[in-house]
C-alpha cells in the first residue's frame, strides 16, 4: 500500500470546501461513505468514463462496472494501477483497503477481493457515486465532447 503526500492537484482543505458540495466534501476529502443504494451511478448501465469528482482524473471505465448489489457501484479494475493509490484502512474493527485517486489524494472508496464475484481480477472496487464523474460515451464510441457556446465574435 502506498499514501502519497504529494499530488499533481493539491489544494488548501478552504479551497476544497469552495470547490465541493459539503457532502462531496465529506465522502472525498474526509473519507465518508455515501448511503447505500442511493448513489448517482449504482445502478447506471451507461457507457463512459468515470474520473474524479474532485480533479477530474479518469479512473474506470464501464466496461469494468458491475452489478454486485452491494448499494455501490462496483467495478473489477481502474483505467491503469497508477490511477489509484492504496491505504490500509483500520475503522469499523476490521483491515480494509482504502481507494484514492492518485491525482488529488481524495477518498473514492474500498476495493475488495476474493469475494467469488465472476470477474477477471476476483476484485470489487467499492466506489462512492459521489466521488466521481461519468463522461458518458457519444454514439460513435468516443467520449462525448461538453457543448462550447460561441457569445459574439467571428467564426
Amino acid at each position: 500500500m502506498t499514501e502519497n503526500n504529494t499530488y499533481p492537484v493539491s489544494k488548501t482543505d478552504q479551497e476544497w470546501r469552495e470547490q465541493l458540495t459539503p457532502e462531496e466534501y465529506a465522502v472525498l476529502r474526509k473519507a465518508g461513505t455515501e448511503r447505500p443504494f442511493v448513489g448517482e451511478y449504482t445502478d447506471t448501465t451507461t457507457e463512459g468514463v468515470y474520473s474524479c469528482r474532485a480533479c477530474g482524473a479518469e479512473l474506470f471505465r464501464s466496461e469494468t462496472k458491475f452489478e454486485s448489489h452491494c448499494g455501490w457501484p462496483s467495478f473489477y479494475a481502474p483505467l491503469a494501477q497508477d490511477r489509484v493509490e492504496y491505504l490500509e484502512d483500520n475503522t469499523l474493527g476490521r483491515t480494509r483497503t482504502e481507494v484514492r485517486c492518485a491525482n488529488c489524494g481524495s477518498h473514492l472508496g474500498h476495493v475488495f477481493e476474493g469475494e467469488g464475484y465472476d470477474t477477471p481480477t476476483d476484485q470489487r472496487y467499492c466506489m462512492n457515486s459521489i466521488a466521481m464523474t461519468l463522461q458518458p460515451l457519444d454514439h460513435a464510441g468516443s467520449e462525448a465532447q461538453p457543448r462550447s457556446t460561441s457569445v459574439g465574435g467571428t467564426f
